[in-house]
């Protein structure tokens, strides 16, 4: 059944695009290290030791891609995608918590090994769930904000308090997925968002590299820490009432990192990691639980290089965006901030169709400028 909807959404979007003549060339010169990472994906489907089901898994990730492409095809891409997110919002959310107290057959799920319930709602699993209320509280505060400094009108009578209503639902949705790294991520965003606002009002002088500095330092942290038994965060854990062992992260990076031997350099292609034998010496998991050695997994250090680059240029023009226009370089910088940090202890970084990753990638792709047109027609 998933095959088959993603099949239609990519079908209705290259219809879409076809009628709308969109200027596919000009996307793809604009956004040049995002399709050189696309291409090296498909590229290291050659050294897989399941080529067929590793393009099948590329395939996969073209739909977000196609939904990249719709957004900039709109007269307004970024109220288009105000409108996205807005209704994912209104949608999800809601429904979540239907499902969570009136269907908890399909909103709640129970831990294998300790029978312990945990909330899932539309998702999947819990970590789903929180990345889901981290994206959807952010931009109702990030909204809520830009309306009372005048910005974002309301276009209903009702509309700021029914936001009001939804951000109380879905901090509450968050606080009960028990999501540690949602919930820490959730914070650290808030904290980005007052920084960059007070440095802003108060007209101090941030270097045109910090947003870059930073996201390097993430990235270099991300990437050690399966390689260093993580240490630090276990201690960090500890405070969120969580193991040192990270619910059990540190037993399956240990156990994934022998297949790494001698395939540091490309990995084991695009896809091709993941099969019966790997998930058994994973602990019965099918992710690394670090975005970052995910992305080692299948496209090797040279993939981490390119990943890098790509968010290191996202920095540094949303950096560049919060000069020009504040709303929207905030929500990108907070954003890549938030998915930096995420892919320490999650594995979102080598799925394009992710929730957070198509989010990053939405506001990083929009054009660099804020298109003040009514939003009527969304």
């Amino acid at each position: 059944m998933d095959r088959a909807f993603l099949i239609a959404l990519m079908v209705i979007a290259l219809a879409v695009l076809r009628q709308r003549k969109f200027d596919l060339w000009s996307a793809i010169k604009e956004n040049k290290l995002l399709i050189l990472l696309v291409v090296f994906m498909l590229v290291s489907i050659l050294w897989s030791n399941i080529p067929f089901i590793s393009f099948k898994r590329w395939t996969r990730q073209m739909a977000a891609l196609l939904m990249v492409f719709i957004l900039l095809s709109e007269s307004s891409p970024r109220l288009a995608l105000e409108s996205v997110l807005r209704r994912m919002t209104y949608i999800l959310i809601p429904f979540s918590l239907v499902l969570i107290k009136y269907f908890p057959t399909y909103g709640r799920l129970y831990n294998p090994y300790t029978g312990d319930e945990m909330w899932a709602g539309v998702a999947q699993t819990k970590n789903t769930l929180g990345i889901l209320c981290v994206i959807a509280g952010f931009f109702l505060i990030w909204t809520l904000i830009r309306r009372r400094r005048g910005n974002n009108p309301a276009r209903w009578k009702y509309q700021t308090q029914s936001e009001l209503l939804l951000l109380g639902v879905t901090l509450y949705l968050l606080r009960g997925s028990q999501s540690a790294t949602a919930i820490s991520v959730f914070l650290v965003g808030l904290f980005a968002y007052l920084v960059f606002y007070l440095a802003t009002k108060n007209r101090l002088h941030v270097g045109p590299k910090a947003l870059a500095i930073v996201l390097t330092v993430i990235i270099i942290v991300g990437t050690i820490t399966p390689f260093t038994s993580a240490s630090g965060l276990g201690r960090f854990a500890r405070y969120l009432g969580r193991s040192s062992t990270l619910t059990g992260r540190t037993d399956i990076w240990d156990s994934i990192l022998p297949f790494l031997k001698n395939r540091l350099a490309l990995g084991l292609g695009f896809g091709g990691f993941w099969t019966s034998e790997t998930v058994k010496a994973a602990q019965d998991v099918n992710e690394t639980h670090n975005g970052y050695l995910e992305v080692i997994l299948n496209i090797g250090i040279v993939g981490l290089v390119l990943v890098s680059l790509l968010l290191l240029s996202y920095g540094r023009k949303a950096q560049h965006e919060l000069t020009r226009d504040f709303d929207w370089g905030v929500i990108w910088s907070c954003f890549l901030i938030m998915y930096a940090i995420h892919n320490i202890t999650e594995s979102s970084l080598n799925d394009l169709s992710g929730a957070l990753t198509t989010t990053v990638i939405f506001l990083s792709t929009l054009p660099v400028r804020e298109l003040r047109q009514s939003g009527n027609q969304h």
